[in-house]
């Protein structure tokens, strides 16, 4: 793998570690089977590939201008062969690893140059075949992005491995290590060596057979041990047809004149903002986030300051009822939970209110989490429920009975979940009825312990010597509590989002507990084929667009989440301190995951303007944000706000910075000047609206300043 732009050219292939073009795998033996003789058919373009137990691939190859596209035709002998590999393709790079999207890049000015994949289909995902659960452990790696500024200590070594800190509850706890080698993991499609050298692969999986996984996504911590999962099988989705792009490019392009070409050429998901897509640095732009419940300057503030949307955040979460058919505010919008002086209004009337100044509103889900006393959950629970195990009832049961008894006690001692196991949401479905148990005797007859009958609300009932009994697989507490739907019923919540936007105007999303779109033992798959389903009826619908952030990030959601603004204030980056995180190490893991993966780094819910708010805070907020390439969630109460003596100021400081960002005015050697937190700036609108004047803040006074302008196209 060579850089021919330079000469001589640098050669990225490590001579000690060849690169298989794919590699098929045993699920059952948990072995790869690697390609040892290969053929081209120059005329078809095609690869033929022999493997080690003699199965044969035919794979084509199609040249296009900035990248190859290889696709999966045949596999020939396949029968206990569970997932493709594509790779690893193995780099000597050794500075930033793209996890997510699979990228290997040297940011030097020296190198410039990145390696990566994209999937260009549903079922291809970043990481390899041996991904349990096809979503990759939450660990951390040591790696040093630059070993001359960041060596190692003596006790530790590239590519080792650590579990996340704090008690495996509280999100904020995990982030425990504010060393620069110390880099979290949100992925595996880029992985390093024992060198620190990068590789880069993604897989196929076959869903249509039954499986078993022993899942979960934080390992090794006692409040999140693995449970063992029985996949629900999904004809017709399998590793035939699997096609990745592989590209080669100058990193300092390769966003923008790369992958950007790639999602457009094979029409990969491609949502914009201002006209732009969402991955371009220009079309950042920081979002509002209301605090207070008193709504009358919101959209007026979010306008000024050139915000294109606003998230409801002080309305708590939203959680998908399909019951109530997308009216989160009643059929006749009856409900005004948002309230302004003037009389409280329904979303839909709110949206149509902020849709005059081309501004968004949106609510905080729980993205797939089916709660209690809604249509899919109880008091009628449907029977397109997740189950972690099936089994069989054992005896006849009257509505009184606590006595049932099962074919098979395996795993049913389990604690539900794979995350937190709260033992309220330990629960069984027989029929239509949830059944809470805790725990299961040695011996036989084997007895279910702890029985409470007509969980939920749901209706003691007569069950019969046969009848199924279904674990179900669940979520977490602390408000988060539900049940987990099938992949079929995850389409119509999916799509159910669609609906709520366009029946209430809404067009932006916060889906906390986006993790648990892994919990079906799809991982990432169930992940991509949501956020499809989403856009899809939201095309369908007359919804275009739907900005979104969330818990997580994960190659299932790269190309149509917008941002990742989660958690906030000073975990994330403080502003006085000037820091990516001055409580936890948060602000600096997520940063290093999204900056190596092409994303916009988020800064959380933060900054909120208040009585002592000053104008050199915002004017330093928005350096960073620019110069690093980082979108927030503005946190605006009213009260406090209008307490601000400086709100005018502050307000103006912000729409200069994102009038000059929206025109691409900053070039790449002044944002890295901007990146660095020591520095200070001050920014001043030009004699037009196609310039700026950047000063250089020292000493407390203006040094000469740089001239910016509009880039040609923005």
């Amino acid at each position: 793998m060579q850089n021919i732009t330079v000469k001589p050219h640098r050669e990225f292939s490590p001579a000690d570690k060849p690169s298989p073009l794919m590699s098929i795998y045993n699920g059952e033996k948990k072995e790869y089977y690697e390609p040892v003789k290969a053929s081209y058919d120059k005329k078809k373009k095609i690869f033929s590939l022999t493997f080690s137990n003699n199965s044969k691939a035919q794979i084509s190859i199609a040249f296009q201008e900035k990248y190859f596209k290889f696709t999966l035709l045949s596999l020939s002998d396949c029968k206990d062969i569970e997932d493709i590999q594509w790779g690893h393709y193995h780099t000597n790079i050794t500075n930033l690893m793209g996890e997510l999207i699979g990228v290997a890049r040297d940011t030097s000015e020296v190198v410039n140059y990145a390696i990566g994949m994209l999937a260009l289909d549903d079922n291809t995902l970043g990481g390899t075949s041996e991904t349990i659960g096809d979503a990759a452990p939450f660990q951390y790696v040591i790696h040093s992005p630059d070993t001359k500024r960041f060596p190692l200590p003596d006790n530790l070594h590239e590519g080792q491995i650590f579990t996340l800190g704090g008690n495996g509850i509280s999100d904020v706890a995990f982030y425990a290590h504010k060393e620069p080698y110390y880099r979290i993991m949100y992925g595996d499609a880029a992985q390093v060596d024992k060198e620190g050298r990068i590789s880069i692969s993604y897989h196929s999986r076959d869903r249509s057979s039954r499986r078993e996984v022993f899942f979960s996504l934080i390992p090794n911590m006692e409040a999140n041990v693995p449970n063992h999962l029985d996949v629900e099988p999904l004809p017709g989705i399998g590793y035939i047809g699997s096609s990745v792009a592989f590209w080669g490019s100058p990193d300092s392009i390769a966003l923008l004149d790369v992958i950007q070409d790639i999602v457009l050429q094979e029409k990969l998901p491609y949502p914009t903002m201002n006209g732009r897509w969402v991955k371009d640095p220009a079309a950042f732009v920081p979002d509002a986030m209301t605090a207070g419940n008193l709504n009358d300057s919101i959209i007026s503030y979010t306008h000024r300051l050139g915000f294109k949307a606003i998230s409801l955040y002080d309305q708590g979460f939203l959680r998908p009822d399909r019951g109530n058919g997308g009216y989160i505010d009643g059929k006749d919008f009856e409900r005004k939970p948002i309230k302004m002086t003037a009389g409280n209004k329904s979303h839909k009337e709110f949206s149509e209110m902020a849709a005059k100044y081309g501004i968004m509103i949106g609510r905080t889900p729980i993205t797939n989490s089916l709660a209690p006393g809604t249509l899919d959950a109880s008091p009628v629970p449907s029977d397109s429920l997740s189950y972690q195990q099936k089994r069989m009832l054992m005896n006849d049961m009257e509505p009184g009975d606590t006595i049932i008894l099962v074919d098979d006690p395996k795993y049913m001692e389990e604690i539900a979940s794979w995350e937190g196991h709260c033992v309220d949401l330990n629960m069984i479905k027989i029929g239509k009825e949830l059944i809470h148990y805790l725990g299961v005797s040695d011996e036989e007859p084997y007895r279910l312990l702890n029985v409470k009958r007509g969980y939920w609300n749901t209706t003691p009932s007569k069950h019969h010597k046969g009848n199924t009994v279904y674990k179900l697989q669940v979520t977490i507490n602390y408000g988060y509590d539900g049940l987990i739907p099938n992949m079929q019923l995850q389409d119509k919540i999916a799509e159910y989002y669609a609906d709520v936007c366009r029946i209430n105007g809404l067009a932006y999303y916060d889906f906390d507990g986006q993790e648990f779109l892994f919990n079906t033992g799809h991982g990432y798959y169930g992940a991509k084929r949501f956020f499809r389903k989403m856009f899809e009826r939201g095309k369908q619908v007359g919804v275009p667009y739907i900005r979104f952030t969330g818990a997580t990030l994960s190659e299932g959601s790269w190309h149509y989440q917008s941002i990742w603004n989660v958690g906030g204030g000073k975990n994330l980056y403080d502003a006085d301190t000037r820091e990516w995180g001055s409580t936890t190490s948060q602000g600096k893991d997520l940063r290093d995951v999204t900056f190596a993966n092409f994303f916009p780094v988020g800064m959380g819910g933060n900054f909120p303007i208040k009585e002592n708010s000053t104008v050199e805070q915002y004017e330093h907020i928005q350096a960073i944000s620019v110069g690093v390439g980082t979108t927030y969630s503005l946190i605006l109460n009213q009260k406090d706000v209008e307490s601000c003596p400086q709100k005018e100021a502050i307000f103006n400081v912000i729409r200069t910075w994102e009038d000059a960002r929206a025109a691409n005015a900053f070039p790449r050697w002044v944002k890295k000047e901007l990146s660095d937190p020591a520095k200070s700036w001050k920014l001043e609108t030009g004699k037009d609206n196609d310039t700026w004047l950047l000063y250089p803040i020292v000493e407390g006074k203006k040094a000469d300043p740089v001239l910016l302008k509009r880039a040609p196209g923005y």
